[in-house]
């Protein structure tokens, strides 16, 4: 076939390219670390493929299409319907049955990868259901997308030792397609000018047998000889840096046995979920414990061990491009421990540990962690949330607690959790960005986490040896956990006034502004909102099942009356009765998800209800007693997925059902799907049901506030966060970022006092003022010199007491 001339096609370079549906039914990879390729699957074809990285996209899809040379056309993606089971449950060896909507053939597919080598295999048998093989023609249609990018590759019909393939190539990645059956014709074009579908679609056969297109979107179109092979190949899809490479990877597979590379790969499956506990005993109706871990593990990296990705697909990624290069494959550290929590909570201790791990290597050198990350610790947005820093703590102190095998000294995690307390007690308590990556100001789900996180460092810290550091990290908390409700509990107003309750949590507060002087009555920006809309919003209109970690964090009891206050308001506003059960909103004009006509979201939409937020709220509702009601929303959980499916997804449609965009009530919408966070949370709440409490729950914050009810004596300032009033009784404590003197006047300057701030070991230095006996009215006046710089702030800062 080298020999042959070069027939270039024409057409470059296609037309823009897009990725595919996001609604996958079923990922995969081998267990093990030789095999370092990822496959998707949705509408029974394989969509994305990954190599040499679970963060690294290297194909749009790979199908089939049937024609009888004549008249008849059909694509096995758009004219099926589609039946997908695994081989047993929590192995992700897909048996895939594709039959055609007018009845004409069905498809039956085997979908693996070589557990050796980095090769997604297929076994492939088409059946006639109207007369004979010889009345058909079969197509494979695949759409390489290497290296993230589906612009500038090239492709190729070519050969590797003697056996014809097609072969592609892009920026140092490159995949080779071969058959064990024979081709009958090969063709490689641009998308929509001259690949294989637009040749099918006009002509019922191949016309076009171009060798070679370089440098755009490309497809590849092979005809498969049925009657040679009676109808049942194997299709290879390797994966190289090099084409040889993926050539060699190929050839290889489709020499060995096929039943022995599929009996490896089940035996590596079947092995690892043997070790895990037995939540699903007795097996419910719709069980996904069992898909759930695979999903939880089929998602992590063979190089970076212990990094796994929030999902293996791209939200609404048919409508999207080169340009979305992360998708949802990064690493999210917050979706990363939830991610941990899970494989502890399945007896998979070893798997939690290796998480830390990467964490540990991923940690920034200011303590943080980045909002989101390439496997290799490249951030790639460039936010900051509180939280993504305080769950690593919590995640450490949870295996301590479970005495998790392999975790090794404390004194070997220290530095870390140091670290990542110091940047908490340095810029908090106001995040950057709240968990939904939107805004900043006061987030009641922050809040609960950085002062979990706190108190378990200080208990870290204590059995360290750093008892200073241990009551430096207790004094923030407890005086972060006495402001709570200060800075996001709302007290009357027209909200609580229509729904008859006392006050609520908000969604989120920013700091006191000259204008607003609680952070209640600030203003939120509203994202993902069309021009010519409000897209701002007075915080107390926005609330959010966020405040629900107050509980799950062990801050505050079930039963506060705040907290009951709140989900009144949660469930008038943000409750939707879904055909499988109660679901929730994130917030009150969310804008993440499709158009009211279903339509994708391209930067703005109507969010739609989060499947995770029904997990936690069966957290909030064992914690309260009902565990009926928490077994219910567990089953609403188990509903969602589509079909046979067993992939949770990040969103649900709530209105009438749009079939022609695929888009049912109750059922995965186009946002990501499967989405590990919740997976994550579907087994944690498994194993939070069996044992009766919820499993994740910090123990030193619910002795520390439900049962001794700790109060601090001192109300803080720092610049970041200028309180202008201070509760009378309480010490004034600055808390300030480098080496600092203290120029301060309890009296207007009538006289004044120099006081050097301690430093805390946890880069931030600490003064108290005198301030507990100063009466009502009162005012203390300060400004700093800063020894480092020679020079005076230049500005005098005043706290007034109430």
């Amino acid at each position: 076939m080298s020999d042959s001339p070069v027939r270039y096609a024409p057409g470059w370079p296609g037309i823009p390219p897009r990725w595919t549906s996001s609604a996958k039914t079923g990922v995969g990879t081998a267990l093990n670390q030789h095999s370092k390729v990822w496959f998707t699957i949705s509408h029974g074809i394989l969509n994305e493929v990954y190599f040499p990285r679970v963060d690294q996209a290297c194909t749009r899809d790979f199908g089939f299409i049937v024609t009888d040379g004549k008249s008849f056309f059909s694509e096995e993606k758009r004219h099926c319907t589609f039946e997908n089971r695994p081989s047993e449950p929590g192995i992700p060896l897909y048996l895939l049955t594709n039959t055609a909507v007018d009845g004409r053939y069905r498809i039956y597919k085997e979908v693996l990868t070589d557990p050796y080598r980095n090769v997604v295999l297929q076994k492939v048998r088409f059946e006639p259901l109207k007369g004979a093989l010889a009345d058909y023609r079969l197509y494979a249609l695949l759409a390489p997308h290497l290296a993230n990018c589906g612009y500038h590759n090239t492709g190729w019909v070519g050969d590797y030792k003697g056996l014809p393939m097609f072969l592609a190539e892009h920026h140092g990645t490159a995949l080779a397609l071969g058959c064990s059956a024979n081709w009958k014709k090969m063709s490689v074009g641009f998308v929509g000018t001259s690949d294989g579908w637009q040749d099918l679609n006009s002509h019922f056969q191949m016309e076009w047998e171009y060798t070679r297109a370089e440098n755009g979107n490309i497809a590849l179109t092979g005809e498969i000889d049925l009657a040679a092979c009676k109808g049942e190949f194997l299709m290879a899809l390797g994966f190289g840096g090099l084409w040889t490479e993926a050539g060699q990877h190929t050839r290889s597979t489709l020499f060995e046995e096929y039943d022995e590379l599929r009996q490896h790969y089940v035996f590596h499956w079947r092995n690892w979920q043997s070790t895990l506990i037995k939540l699903d005993q007795p097996e419910r109706e719709a069980d996904l414990y069992r898909s759930s871990t695979a999903v939880l593990r089929t998602h992590e990296s063979k190089d970076f061990l212990g990094g796994i990705i929030a999902s293996l697909s791209i939200p609404w990624g048919f409508n999207k491009g080169d340009e979305d290069l992360g998708g949802y494959h990064l690493v999210w550290p917050r979706d990363l421990v939830e991610t941990a929590g899970a494989l502890l909570a399945a007896g998979a201790p070893q798997d939690a540990v290796r998480v830390l791990r990467y964490l540990e290597a991923t940690q920034e050198a200011e303590g943080n962690w980045a909002q989101n990350l390439w496997l290799d610790g490249r951030s790639y947005w460039s936010g900051v949330q509180m939280d993504e820093t305080a769950f690593p703590i919590l995640l450490f102190d949870l295996l301590r607690r479970e005495n998790a095998p392999g975790l090794g000294k404390l004194e070997r995690w220290w530095p870390m959790v140091k670290s990542a307390a110091g940047y908490i007690v340095r810029n908090g308590p106001v995040t950057q960005q709240d968990r939904w990556e939107e805004d900043a100001g006061y987030s009641p789900f922050t809040l609960a986490v950085e002062i979990a996180a706190l108190l378990a460092a200080a208990e870290i810290a204590e059995l360290a040896g750093h008892g200073d550091a241990a009551a430096t990290m207790r004094d923030v908390a407890d005086a972060w956990n006495d402001n709570i409700e200060r800075w996001t509990y709302a007290v009357g107003g027209d909200l609580a006034q229509q729904l008859g309750v006392e006050g609520y949590y908000v969604r989120i507060a920013p700091p006191p502004t000259e204008t607003a002087a609680s952070p209640t009555q600030g203003f939120v920006p509203i994202k993902n909102r069309p021009p010519g809309e409000n897209n701002v919003e007075r915080a107390t209109h926005l609330v959010s099942p966020d405040c629900l970690a107050l509980v799950r964090f062990g801050l505050r009891a079930p039963d506060d009356p705040r907290i009951l206050n709140t989900i009144r308001v949660i469930d008038a506003l943000l409750r939707v009765q879904l055909p499988e059960g109660p679901c929730w909103y994130r917030y009150n004009g969310d804008g993440y998800g499709e158009h009211k006509d279903g339509s994708p979201f391209d930067g703005t939409g109507i969010g739609r209800p989060w499947p995770l937020l029904a997990g936690e709220r069966a957290h909030y509702e064992l914690a309260a007693g009902r565990p009926k009601e928490a077994e219910a929303l567990l089953a609403m959980m188990e509903q969602c997925p589509t079909g046979q499916s067993r992939a949770l997804p990040e969103q649900v449609w709530d209105t009438e059902d749009i079939p022609a965009l695929e888009l049912f009530k109750g059922k995965p919408s186009g946002s990501a799907c499967p989405l590990v966070w919740a997976h994550s949370e579907y087994v944690k709440l498994r194993r939070s049901l069996r044992d009766g409490t919820i499993f994740d729950q910090p123990a030193q914050t619910v002795k520390r506030y439900q049962f001794e009810r700790a109060v601090r004596r001192t109300y803080g300032w720092r610049f970041n966060n200028k309180a202008r009033r201070i509760p009378h009784g309480k010490t004034l404590r600055l808390m300030l970022p480098k080496p600092v003197m203290v120029h301060w006047s309890l009296d207007a300057w009538k006289s004044s006092q120099d006081t050097n701030a301690r430093d805390t070991g946890l880069g931030i230095y600490r003064l108290d003022l005198p301030t507990a006996s100063l009466p009502a009215g009162s005012e203390v006046v300060f400004t700093f010199y800063w020894p480092q710089e020679s020079r005076w702030e230049g500005k005098d800062y005043s706290v007034r007491v109430e």
